[in-house]
């Protein structure tokens, strides 16, 4: 692999471990901060590979490829969780820098891990269960009523690896595969099925020296088991429950360890008496879809808070600029020329920020965002929603 071209001045290189739109949206920061970005690109056309000089090919799951990459890198983040655990343990070994460390990058890669860990540390969870025969997903049922959730504990994201199942007869074929290798070895996660208000996302940032710094608690929109909208800061959300999930993802980052954007993802539930509380859903320790709306919409936005949390300097401001940001998702539609839709766009709304990420075409696949801050909320989500709808060929007017 070409070694990354380094900047007069000591400033650092920042390595990243996959090619896709994190990576990418990590580029413009790092140039404003002068920082060198390289990243292990799974092909010479991957997302961030197209707009990052230093973009050699090679596997995150081969230890050659990824041992080879970190070495050149003063530091080593990652655009997504599933880099082996074997492999973080041998760049652990090496002494190479990593943000998040591998201990830490195990309750995102590993959610029974996951779950395991946030019951210790009394965070409140869904109800859940390991099953690894059908008896146990039975017993589970009988205890907190069908349907339940079912999870493979690890390789699951946007809705995959996640069923609803009315009995164990619906996930007979994942019990087959328990106890093999692979992401259902130890067994499957159950989950009570949570009859929540809303989806709510905690995001924020931690560096290694233990300063940390939190954007305003999000409500996510989910439709078909993907993201389509975020709304900056969660309209209507109850003081004290935004102070209690922001607290609650900042001590997860720190018990856990992380460094660099941790996004909590949460279910917004009534609480015991009457008023609203959370469960976790999810961890990703990484800068996140449900963060995207700070790029435009926050003093610091979370691409650049990650870079300055992983090299340890100070953490930026991340207060909202204005009292409300939508951020809307570009997916795959009919149309595979998304370029044309910018004349439109742009004439109509000025004001809106397009953020493409390279990719092809593909339904469902996401493709970009679009992020529209101002006054009035109701106004500034038509708007996101309607640059998004027309990139992706929803509306033609």
């Amino acid at each position: 692999m070409t070694e990354p071209k380094r900047a007069p001045g000591g400033f650092p290189v920042v390595g990243v471990v996959g090619g896709g739109q994190l990576a990418r949206m990590m580029q413009g920061p790092a140039i404003e901060l002068g920082i060198q970005l390289s990243v292990l690109a799974e092909d010479e056309v991957a997302a961030a590979a197209l707009v990052v000089p230093s973009s050699p090919v090679g596997r995150h799951t081969e230890l050659d490829h990824v041992l080879e990459f970190a070495r050149s890198c003063d530091v080593v983040a990652f655009d997504h969780e599933h880099v082996p655990q074997s492999v973080l343990e041998s760049l652990e070994n090496e002494g190479i820098v990593m943000h998040p460390s591998r201990t830490a990058l195990r309750f995102a890669q590993d959610k029974l891990a996951m779950r395991r860990r946030l019951t210790d540390l009394g965070i409140a969870c869904p109800r859940w269960a390991v099953a690894r025969v059908a008896a146990d997903v039975d017993r589970f049922g009988a205890e907190v009523g069908w349907p339940v959730i079912v999870k493979t504990p690890r390789g699951g994201y946007d809705g995959k690896g996640v069923m609803l199942a009315s009995s164990s007869a619906d996930v007979a074929d994942w019990l087959t595969h328990v106890g093999e290798p692979g992401p259902m070895s130890e067994g499957l996660l159950l989950e009570e099925r949570v009859d929540f208000t809303r989806e709510l996302a905690a995001l924020v940032a931690r560096s290694p020296s233990g300063q940390a710094a939190a954007w305003p608690v999000v409500e996510t929109v989910q439709t078909g088991g993907i993201c389509t909208e975020v709304l900056a800061p969660a309209p209507g959300i109850d003081p004290d429950l935004a102070a209690v999930a922001t607290e609650a993802a900042l001590r997860v980052a720190g018990e856990l360890g992380v460094t660099g954007v941790l996004a909590v993802e949460m279910f917004e539930v009534p609480g015991p008496d009457g008023r609203p509380g959370y469960v976790v859903n999810e961890l990703a320790m990484r800068p996140h879809n449900s963060g995207h709306w700070s790029m435009d919409g926050a003093v610091t936005g979370q691409f650049e808070q990650h870079l300055r949390a992983v090299l340890d300097l100070p953490l930026g401001d991340p207060r909202p600029h204005a009292p409300w940001t939508a951020m809307a998702n570009v997916l795959g539609g009919d149309y595979p020329e998304l370029y044309p839709a910018y004349r439109h766009i742009m004439a109509r709304d000025p004001q809106a920020k397009v953020h493409m990420y390279g990719k092809g075409v593909r339904p469902g696949r996401k493709l970009g965002h679009v992020n529209v801050s101002g006054p009035d909320l109701a106004e500034v989500r038509d708007r996101a929603r309607h640059a998004a709808d027309f990139l992706q060929g929803v509306i033609t007017e």
